[in-house]
């Protein structure tokens, strides 16, 4: 299946652009997909995943919906979903 994977802030600086398009095999889930991503880019090594979750403050939406709301990293993907990684933002 092939997925469209969008990063935001200190991400995209890690993955050198806005978005990339990857396949993956049917049925992945989003922590499949996370963790393929932090394996892929120096950048993202231990920045997105923690003892098999998210790590705190690390927001990812599937077609615009936060994955916590759903199954987490358990989160079953599907050919042509979107999938948008936050890092922590901080700001005063």
């Amino acid at each position: 299946m092939r997925l469209e994977l969008r990063f935001f802030a200190t991400f995209r600086e890690a993955v050198g652009t806005k978005t990339i398009e990857r396949e993956y095999e049917d049925g992945a889930l989003v922590g499949d997909v996370l963790g393929a991503l932090e394996d892929e880019f120096d950048g993202l090594e231990g920045q997105i995943l923690q003892n098999g979750g998210l790590k705190p403050q690390i927001n990812v939406l599937k077609n615009g919906r936060e994955v916590l709301h759903m199954a987490g990293v358990e989160t079953e993907l599907e050919d042509g979903d979107t999938l948008s990684v936050f890092p922590p933002v901080a700001g005063g």
